[in-house]
């Protein structure tokens, strides 16, 4: 946690037609159960934004508490997709198949939600990025062989329900409107709502509360100079963020809450803090991104070495887009960054 917040009762969110459900997710990274949004329309009829994961346990979990609220997952105008992570589009299929809704997510995360850009098949076909990251050739096979055994908790979304959201789409709730913005980070296609009557900020995981969102390793846009810089960007929009006139953030993962400026302000200086250790390190000698791991994670954890890729590698592309780390040899056949 990285600021104070405040966490706001769900009572004050049923008073604008929000109801928040919150399904179980079977991985520590996600930081908690995610939230599916049901979201009242004037005509009767509901929204979702977001769907959750579809396990046996996460479709239990959907079912049962909207059944408690007794609100009908078969009357839905439309299905929103905040970005293309299982924990959150997990359910768009079978629900869409059981209402007739169409899902909206936008055109940088399609790929992920039709299951074409699962990782172990693009594990395989970037294994040359990694070894230029200076992943060692046996542990490389190692990722490889743990992320053709995982197992698929998703059913992907069909290309004919897909629906094309854009930043800036106007949307009309019955009690409020709200406005799509389009915040790259956490994946290239993430998107937010922002309700600016109720000024409430829908998150999903581009603001958290309890956690920081992982910059995840992405390839939508190639390996080259058109690379995916998921911090950089990530970074871009939250100072967006921290701007607004926020009543409440309602994120991804937890109850809704406030003090968005200062925790946000925390998270910045805990980037800041993760690019200073990596500039002194780089500051000695050259290193590969492999050899950065040391300097933010006591040990390589296998399952995790992606995300702790991801991160070092985040970080160290906002050093470089600042000047102050530069690639030494951009032809070597293992990439060393130096400090400048």
């Amino acid at each position: 946690m990285y600021g104070a917040t405040v966490d706001l009762n769900d009572a004050s969110l049923h008073a604008l037609g929000i109801h928040r459900l919150e399904i179980p997710v079977p991985f520590l990274e996600a930081g908690g159960p995610a939230n599916v949004y049901v979201i009242e329309d004037a005509d009767g009829r509901n929204t979702l934004f977001d769907t959750g994961i579809g396990t046996s346990d996460g479709l239990a979990a959907l079912r049962g508490q909207a059944s408690e609220w007794g609100l009908d997952l078969r009357n839905l105008s439309r299905i929103i997709v905040s970005h293309g992570h299982l924990d959150h589009f997990g359910n768009a299929q079978l629900l869409s198949e059981e209402s007739g809704a169409p899902v909206f997510v936008h055109d940088a995360d399609v790929d992920k939600v039709l299951g074409e850009a699962r990782f172990g098949t693009l594990l395989r076909k970037h294994q040359g990025y990694f070894l230029r990251l200076g992943v060692p050739a046996d542990t490389l096979a190692l990722m490889q062989a743990g992320a053709d055994r995982s197992g698929n908790t998703v059913r992907y979304v069909e290309r004919a329900r897909l629906r094309a959201l854009h930043d800036g789409d106007a949307l009309h709730f019955r009690h409020f409107d709200a406005v799509v913005k389009h915040l790259p980070g956490h994946t290239p296609g993430l998107v937010c709502l922002w309700a600016e009557e109720p000024r409430f900020f829908f998150a999903d995981d581009h603001v958290l509360a309890r956690v920081s969102p992982n910059p995840v390793l992405d390839f939508c846009q190639g390996e080259g100079a058109s690379k995916f810089r998921a911090l950089s960007r990530y970074l871009d929009g939250a100072r967006w963020v921290r701007d607004l006139e926020v009543h409440a953030i309602l994120p991804g993962h937890g109850p809704a809450f406030t003090g968005h400026r200062e925790l946000l302000d925390g998270l910045f200086e805990f980037y800041g803090r993760r690019q200073g250790k990596l500039h002194a390190r780089l500051a000695e000698s050259p290193a590969s991104i492999f050899e950065l791991l040391p300097t933010l994670y006591l040990r390589r954890d296998l399952p995790r070495l992606v995300l702790m890729l991801s991160e070092v590698l985040a970080n160290v592309e906002v050093l470089e887009d600042q000047g102050r780390v530069a690639v030494v040899d951009p032809g070597a056949e293992i990439v060393r960054y130096a400090a400048r």
